[in-house]
C-alpha cells in the first residue's frame, strides 16, 4: 500500500497495492496491520456499499455526536471526492479538499471524525465501499449544502443530481 497524499491531518489518500494478470486482478482493501503504519488505529464495525449515476452528487455528509471514521474505496467507476474540515478549532476550518479517485487509483481515502465528506461521480457509474467506526444512526447524522459560498467547492460537473435529503443540508455556519 502507499500513501499519495495527507492534505489535512486526520485525511489520508491511499493506494493498495493491485495484482494483474490476464485473469483480472486481487486488491487487500483492508488489513488492519498494515494501516495502523498510517496512524489507522479505529475499530471498523460496519460496512456499507453504494452506487450511484453518472453527475450524482452526495454529501456533505458528517456525524454530530458519535466520533465516526472511514475509509472510502471506489471499487468501481471514477468520482471526486471532497472532505470539509469542521473541526472548528483547526486551523483549516472550512477548507475544503478535493481529488478524483478511481478503479485505477488512487482508490481510498480515509477520514477521521471532524470532516464532512462528498463527491460526485464523473463516470457512468461508481460502486463505493465504505468502512465506519460507527454503527449508522440517522439521528446523529448531518450534512452541509453541497454549493456553500463560504466554501466554494469546485465541482466538475455542471448540473449534479442530488437527493431531496441532501438539497436540505445546512450552511457550514449552521452547523
Amino acid at each position: 500500500m502507499k500513501l499519495i497524499k495527507k492534505p489535512f491531518a486526520g485525511v489520508l489518500v491511499l493506494e493498495p497495492k493491485i495484482y494483474i494478470d490476464n485473469r483480472g486482478f486481487f486488491l487487500e482493501s483492508f488489513q488492519k496491520k498494515r494501516y495502523k503504519k498510517y496512524g489507522i488505529f479505529e475499530d471498523f464495525v460496519q460496512e456499507n456499499h453504494s452506487r450511484s449515476k453518472k453527475n450524482s452528487l452526495r454529501g456533505l455528509h458528517f456525524t454530530k455526536n458519535k466520533k465516526q471514521s472511514q475509509i472510502v474505496t471506489v471499487l468501481r467507476g471514477r468520482i471526486f471526492d471532497v472532505v470539509v474540515d469542521i473541526r472548528k478549532n483547526s486551523q483549516n476550518y472550512g477548507k475544503w479538499f478535493g481529488i478524483e479517485l478511481s478503479d485505477n487509483g488512487p482508490r481510498q481515502i480515509y477520514m477521521t471524525h471532524g470532516f464532512a465528506h462528498g463527491f460526485c461521480v464523473l463516470s457512468e457509474y461508481a460502486d463505493l465501499h465504505y468502512m465506519v467506526s460507527q454503527y449508522h444512526d440517522p439521528k446523529d447524522e448531518s450534512g452541509i449544502i453541497w454549493n456553500d459560498p463560504s466554501i466554494a467547492i469546485k465541482w466538475p460537473i455542471k448540473k449534479p443530481n442530488i437527493s431531496k435529503k441532501d438539497l436540505k443540508n445546512l450552511f457550514l455556519y449552521n452547523i
